[in-house]
Parts: structure tokens; sequence; C-alpha cells
């Protein structure tokens, strides 16, 4: 979701927000999608793509598969964070 991060990132920025803030603002960005079927526009193109193709994928599956991957990607995701320091709560 790469213009929603780019959003993201600048306003995190402009806001002088910290850095623990602005990492969890683009992890959410990125992985957030993954939840939601609408999530963003990647994830559209892709169901119709594969609608076209004859394959159907409810919401409800689109969670299911969607929880499981994003799950897979936040947990080390968030150890390099902490590991680095980032998301220590610090002024």
């Amino acid at each position: 979701n790469l213009p929603m991060g780019l959003l993201g990132a600048t306003v995190a920025h402009r806001a002088q927000l910290p850095t623990h803030v602005t990492g969890a603002i683009l992890i959410g960005v990125d992985l957030g999608p993954n939840l939601s079927i609408t999530g963003s526009l990647a994830t559209i193109l892709w169901l119709v793509a594969i609608r076209r193709e004859g394959e159907e994928v409810s919401a409800a599956r689109f969670l299911a598969v969607g929880s499981l991957v994003m799950s897979l990607a936040l947990i080390p995701t968030l150890a390099v964070f902490t590991a680095s320091g980032h998301f220590l709560l610090h002024p």
C-alpha cells in the first residue's frame, strides 16, 4: 500500500511524531489491508483477476487467510523493531 505508506510517513515526519509512533503507523498501513477485502487497490485488482479466472474468494476466507499471513509478518516485524530500539518509549 505504497501511496498510504508515503502519506503516513510524510504526515508523521511533518508532525514530528516519535519514531515508535511512525513505525506503528507504517506497519499498520502495510499490514492492515491484509484483513479487509477492500483494504487496498491492489487487493481489489487481484480479486477482479482471480474472479475472471473463475475463482471465488469470500470476505470471510480473505479475512481468515489475511489474519494468518498478517500474523506471520507482524511477529518478526515487531521483533526487529523492538530489538533495534524503535519501539522504546523515550522522549
